[in-house]
């Protein structure tokens, strides 16, 4: 799972979702999605405005923590990538 960690960063820097928004020229709509971590997408030159705007590594506000149910099932004819409805038919037998 992708973490967006803007909250923590804004919240050490004392800056407002406002600020950030007025700073790098992002909606504020958009910068609330990323703050409260609703983003499905991100734009990638968003990242570097926020980036630049906080003067921090992208390391600071997106990590990466391994998944509770694996996404990724393998089997013997490849990879297969699993949905939310396979996991809840394998929860379900249970």
């Amino acid at each position: 799972m992708i973490r967006i960690l803007l909250s923590r960063k804004l919240g050490e820097l004392r800056w407002t979702q406002a600020d950030l928004a007025r700073k790098t020229g992002i909606r504020p709509t958009t910068i609330n999605e990323l703050y409260h971590e609703m983003a499905e997408r991100v734009n990638l030159e968003h990242l570097d405005l926020i980036c630049e705007a906080l003067d921090c590594d992208l390391s600071e506000i997106l990590v990466r923590t391994p998944n509770t149910i694996p996404k990724i099932v393998n089997n013997r004819a490849g990879n297969k990538v699993s949905s939310v409805e396979d996991s809840e038919e394998k929860g379900a037998g249970n």
